[in-house]
């Protein structure tokens, strides 16, 4: 079992939301990463999703987009992603780590490579956007029998009869995409949301977390009352973004950012 399912358990038990911010690995420089890991962890974060940089995305907006083209001028791969997770677990064996990204560079270093070499940094999980539930197979058998989650998300036009095929293969959790859109919208209604976790709820054996346009405190706070965890990511990276030529910095600013967040949902 990874630490996914623990965590999750044990904040419900606690009747916490969970908080889950996002990242881009290597971005906007590859020393900055572990930092900013442990920085949300110490804000407040229950899991991190550690963003695998891809120079054709799918569901990234722009903000995210920017981040991976940064990244990737900076010459991360998933092979360092990897190192750097291996890098943070030194100090850190509890906190949850997801990796998001694309099959693409899974494909790329070789599924069994990949693995291997994910169980051995001490990646929970990995929610590969563009892998559809029919074609996971292989790699869902490979990540349980080392004790990583495969999850995978539910859009709102998510019909009933493919979010129990989800449900069938997914672990660990599923992420509900808030809007019809891209990550980093202006704005997300809450109404919608609280009906399509209601609606995934009937379908699914799994905690439902919510992520796409999350971006503060009290967005975070409206989307927990009906789901058991929110996912932030877009506001986060850009704010990294802005102060790349303040490297140093960016730790206190994402446990802040983080801290704002976690004392909202806790109110």
């Amino acid at each position: 079992m990874s630490r996914i399912g623990p965590t999750l358990a044990r904040l419900r038990d606690a009747r916490r939301t969970a908080l889950v911010p996002f990242i881009t690995a290597g971005d906007p420089s590859v020393e900055a990463t572990v930092p900013a890991l442990h920085a949300l962890v110490g804000g407040g974060a229950d899991l991190l999703e550690l963003g695998v940089p891809f120079s054709d995305p799918e569901a990234d907006g722009p903000a995210i987009q920017a981040a991976s083209e940064r990244a990737l001028a900076n010459g991360v791969t998933l092979r360092q992603v990897l190192e750097l997770v291996a890098d943070f677990r030194a100090r850190d064996t509890a906190t949850p780590v997801i990796l998001m990204g694309y099959l693409n560079s899974i494909l790329a270093m070789g599924e069994s490579d990949f693995v291997e070499r994910a169980a051995a940094a001490g990646v929970d999980g990995f929610i590969v956007v563009n892998l559809p539930p029919e074609e996971a197979g292989t790699l869902r058998t490979a990540m349980s029998a080392r004790n990583m989650d495969l999850i995978f998300l539910a859009a709102p036009t998510t019909t009933d009869e493919r979010l129990e095929l989800i449900d069938g293969v997914a672990s660990g959790f599923i992420y509900h995409v808030a809007l019809k859109g891209i990550t980093g919208a202006d704005h997300i209604a809450v109404s919608p949301v609280a009906a399509n976790v209601a609606r995934l709820r009937r379908k699914t054996r799994l905690p439902v977390l919510v992520g796409f346009g999350i971006k503060n405190g009290a967005m975070a706070r409206a989307v927990a009352e009906h789901a058991d965890g929110v996912v932030v990511g877009a506001a986060l990276v850009s704010r990294m973004g802005e102060m790349a030529g303040r490297a140093g910095d960016i730790p206190a600013m994402l446990s802040g950012a983080v801290g704002e967040i976690r004392r909202a949902l806790d109110a």
